[in-house]
């Protein structure tokens, strides 16, 4: 998804503008740290009171330059409106929290107000439309029938909605479909620029699965796979960026 991301900011911006970043549910922090090293100005919303201590102890490690260009917020990714001005940010990162949400679409439209013109969506949303992969792989043929008809599911585990530790939630959670999202970012003015597919053959492996030594195979293998039909529309987790227009 990082790949991706980048690959996304390059194709749109200058090199080497400094881009204001938001990032909505940013969890332990890892992709707005990252984008803070990148030498971008990033601001990170999370309203898990742990998930910013973890989040601010990493950044106080960090060099000078880097801690003042970020700044913690401790707060709710739906009250966008409350914290910041229309067009306040060239990019807004939400990734691995519409599933938490019930009524996803004021979420959207309040972060696409966020946009400045010609400014950057990036949603990571699990595949409502694939849902059925993962009980089918692993042998679970009831649970995999069920999963055709709903976009409700049990997830495994969850890990920081930025990629880091696997944290067990127990929550039921939703999925969104491809189809569903399109329509919306088109309705709030950012519509659908690109899209990718997320964990195509990864998605089953055991918590604590090791490292394969081959990693970088691993990896090309997993961003191919997420940009080529028909493997992304089968992936546990879609990559969607849409465009402020």
């Amino acid at each position: 998804m990082t790949r991706q991301l980048d690959e996304q900011i390059v194709g749109r911006f200058p090199v080497g503008k400094r881009l204001r970043v938001l990032d909505v549910g940013m969890g332990q922090g890892t992709q707005a740290l990252r984008l803070a090293r990148a030498g971008h100005q990033v601001t990170g919303l999370e309203q898990d009171a742990k998930m910013v201590a973890v989040a601010r102890e990493s950044l106080a490690g960090e060099p000078e330059g880097i801690r003042e260009r970020m700044r913690i917020i401790e707060g709710d990714g739906r009250d966008t409106g409350v914290h910041f001005l229309p067009g306040s940010f060239d990019v807004v990162l939400c990734h691995g929290v519409l599933m938490y949400v019930e009524e996803p679409d004021p979420l959207l439209a309040g972060l696409a107000r966020m946009l400045a013109h010609g400014g950057l969506l990036s949603l990571l949303v699990r595949n409502g439309d694939a849902l059925a992969i993962r009980p089918g792989l692993s042998g679970d043929w009831s649970g995999a029938l069920a999963a055709f008809d709903t976009t409700a599911y049990l997830p495994h585990s969850r890990k920081d909605s930025n990629g880091g530790t696997p944290i067990r939630l127990g929550l039921d959670v939703r999925a969104d479909r491809l189809k569903d999202l399109t329509s919306t970012l088109a309705g709030i003015g950012a519509p659908l620029h690109a899209w990718y597919g997320v964990r195509v053959f990864t998605d089953t492996a055991a918590d604590g699965t090791e490292v394969p030594a081959d990693v970088e195979t691993l990896l090309a293998v997993e961003e191919k796979a997420g940009r080529t039909d028909p493997y992304r529309g089968v992936a546990a987790l879609l990559h969607l960026c849409g465009v402020r227009g």
